[in-house]
């Protein structure tokens, strides 16, 4: 087991399976020393854990479950990236993450659910996992999930 991924079992998240695709596209590509990865919904074993928009009115998710699902987007995220690289320790830096918020016109709090997936990063590559980053609201995202991100990453 690489370094990487003991560090992800220690904090309670063993890389799970690459999602497979739900259109056409391929969960990452290589060009160079980048690999970057398709956006990458919140799945556990195949499914989302939860669908709809965010916000803070009574149906709609809350931006702390949202937060929990921007980090299981960049777990899943990373399993695209080691499909791709064969080795998550081969990764030197995150250089950028995207994410997009499905959320009600007057919920503006995107960076703060981005930030379950930045800090998850932080958390996992330490320095090396400190990159610039977009926070998006969007209307809607693929499958009515609440949450997607992508992400480049440098790696040896």
């Amino acid at each position: 087991m690489s370094r990487i991924e003991a560090r992800l079992v220690e904090l309670g998240f063993p890389l799970p399976e690459v999602a497979k695709p739900v259109a056409a596209y391929t969960p990452a590509v290589v060009t160079g020393n980048l690999v970057f990865t398709s956006g990458q919904l919140p799945f556990v074993s195949g499914a989302l854990p939860a669908a709809g928009k965010v916000g803070e009115a009574a149906g709609l998710i809350e931006p702390a479950k949202a937060k929990e699902l921007a980090r299981l987007c960049a777990l899943n995220a990373l399993a695209a990236a080691k499909l791709a690289i064969g080795d998550l320790d081969r990764i030197v830096r995150i250089v950028k993450v995207v994410g997009f918020v499905a959320s009600v016109p007057e919920f503006t709090g995107q960076p703060g659910v981005i930030n379950g997936a930045s800090e998850f990063l932080g958390e996992v590559f330490g320095e090396a996992g400190v990159h610039a980053r977009s926070a998006v609201g969007v209307t809607v995202l693929p499958l009515d999930s609440a949450v997607e991100v992508e992400l480049i990453a440098e790696f040896k």
